[in-house]
């Protein structure tokens, strides 16, 4: 007897279903695309448990008839291509009659309907492929589909979904996909009774406005470029936009969300002289070229797509771009300008060095450790290792300069800075809460969806390095207390970078909680061009000496550099 069985018809849908839903935010994104061909220009999403428990999308487009609610959830069953020519030539979101079924195979399914006309609406249930007979209703005018208990009939499958803030935090990105590429449909976004979403339609600089921030509109650049048969249209951020991780990136073609990193190295091209690695640039381009020049039928999922000539996409994207960036690279000048003053300036504004809870000991400590580094740079004799901490000065508001006796430290103010504050972050995440300093004035501040759902998941880490927030309505949290080491105003700035490196390291690093303290420590030290007095230079040498590891900061660059006596006697060939 043969060993090769053909599959159930059971098996095969499960299989399949397996390509197109991979967790809530796949059903969210095919009832929507569903919805968009309809013709709807008002989709609401209302989960519950971040789409664990429950999603449901409704519309307000054509509506299907009796039959065709029946026929949408068979497998292959589809409105939208009729012959082999068709596939070529596709200009709906949706064309492959899979999602439904698929759906409808590892799910509860409840679908309403009204076509578009007609007297009476239609509603049938399915659970594990199984439909029941259309009952009549009086449903209002588009589509509600409601689908529940997700993978109840694969147990291994639901076991691999996330948190309910994880999967909601996908349903967010994929909604504000869609609000993106089409701004003239509005979208809700409900989860758990709360409202997330709510965008109403708009042109494409407001729509990115409201999706992200009211101050990306004063920073957005115009892209619209046309060379036959393309045309791009869309925006790029300027310099203020620029960020350190993926995300913010959003291409569109022929009004689809497409990944595609060919045509984003075109975008990261032309902003090569702006921006330095690592950090990537804001963009929301559309590129609309004819259907037949495009193959879109190459993954279930549909965001990976296939170019007759893409190379040529390639260079007139990149075209596109950098004539749009042309202000922002004239604007940077070819040289910098030496400034004069004093080798220590006075400070505009205190910065806060000194720990509230430094003492002597601590100082002792730190020259402790300042003399084990001078021993470790090769100090012949132990008399001379002593460190002399009355002799500091800083040179360009950027390096402080300490004698030794073996020569010169050199100190990155910046990176010195950077781990006393991770230390003391990582130190108090895991131990005691740090001291905060009260705001006069609480600082409110609205965030994108995304990010205030992940904000929501730091507030207790936060809370222990000195933040002190809370909810205050709708994607907006009060800010009443920031740590000490925190200068006022950089409130909004600290935490979108703390957010943003959670997001793209907290799977990479060994603890989350370093995450969180590394970038927390870099937004918030002292900057290169930042004035010292006297006494901050000496309580930052203080407390960098009396860190666990001084030499170098979170992120592996070194934080002070030796230059010998010996060095300073070949470089002016002394014998």
């Amino acid at each position: 007897m043969g060993k090769i069985n053909i599959l159930p018809d059971d098996l095969k849908n499960k299989i399949a279903a397996g390509e197109v839903v991979e967790r809530p935010a796949s059903v969210v994104k095919e009832l929507i695309e569903n919805s968009i061909d309809s013709g709807a220009n008002a989709i609401e999403v209302i989960v519950r448990g971040g789409g664990n428990s429950s999603i449901q999308v409704i519309d307000n487009g054509g509506g299907l008839s009796k039959e065709d609610l029946v026929l949408a959830f068979s497998r292959h069953s589809t409105s939208k291509i009729g012959t082999v020519d068709d596939l070529f030539a596709i200009d709906t979101l949706g064309f492959r009659g899979e999602a439904l079924a698929s759906i409808a195979s590892v799910a509860r399914v409840k679908a309403q309907s009204l076509v578009n006309g007609g007297d009476s609406g239609y509603e049938i249930s399915l659970a594990d492929g199984k439909v029941t007979d259309p009952e009549p209703g009086p449903f209002s005018g588009g589509t509600a589909i409601s689908v529940s208990d997700l993978f109840f009939s694969i147990p291994a499958r639901r076991k691999f979904l996330k948190s309910a803030k994880t999967e909601l935090r996908h349903i967010v990105r994929m909604v504000r996909r869609f609000a993106l590429c089409r701004p003239d449909v509005s979208f809700t976004l409900i989860d758990d009774d709360r409202e997330v979403m709510k965008l109403t339609p708009a042109n494409l600089k407001d729509r990115i406005a409201a999706v992200f921030d009211p101050t990306y509109r004063e920073n957005l650049l115009e892209v619209n470029h046309q060379a036959e048969p393309f045309v791009i249209t869309g925006y790029v951020g300027n310099l203020n936009l620029v960020r350190k991780r993926r995300g913010q990136q959003n291409l569109f073609l022929n009004e689809r969300y497409i990944v595609n990193r060919l045509l984003n190295s075109a975008v990261y091209s032309a902003y090569q002289s702006l921006v330095s690695r690592g950090e990537f640039p804001f963009f929301v381009l559309n590129l609309h070229m004819p259907f037949d020049s495009v193959d879109v039928n190459v993954h279930p999922m549909k965001t990976e797509v296939r170019f007759r000539d893409e190379w040529r996409i390639y260079h007139t994207l990149k075209i596109a771009v950098s004539t749009a960036l042309e202000d922002v690279i004239a604007s940077i000048p070819d040289f910098l300008v030496p400034s004069e003053g004093p080798i220590v300036g006075g400070s505009q504004e205190t910065l806060t060095l000194s720990s509230p809870s430094s003492s002597d000991t601590v100082s002792r400590q730190s020259v402790e450790r300042a003399k084990s580094y001078v021993k470790s740079l090769g100090a012949s004799h132990e008399e001379e290792t002593d460190v002399n901490l009355g002799n500091i000065w800083q040179i360009h508001t950027k390096y402080i300069i300490s004698e030794i006796k073996s020569g010169l430290v050199v100190i990155d103010q910046h990176v010195a800075h950077e781990r006393v504050l991770f230390e003391q972050a990582m130190d108090a995440m895991e131990g005691s809460t740090l001291p905060s300093q009260t705001l006069l004035f609480p600082e409110v501040v609205e965030l994108p969806a995304e990010d205030f759902s992940t904000l929501l998941e730091l507030i207790p880490y936060l809370y222990k390095i000195g933040f002190r927030m809370k909810e205050f309505g709708k994607q907006t949290v009060m800010i009443e207390g920031v740590p000490f080491d925190l200068g006022w105003g950089s409130e909004k700035e600290v935490l979108t970078e703390i957010i943003d490196t959670y997001r793209n390291q907290q799977e990479a690093q060994p603890s989350f909680m370093e995450a969180v303290a590394a970038s927390y420590a870099c937004k918030a030290a002292v900057k290169a061009g930042d004035p010292l007095t006297q006494e901050e230079m000496q309580s930052l040498i203080d407390r960098l000496f009396a860190t666990k590891h001084p030499y170098y900061c979170p992120h592996g660059r070194p934080i002070m550099a030796n230059l010998s006596l010996d060095e300073l006697d070949r470089r002016f060939e002394r014998s």
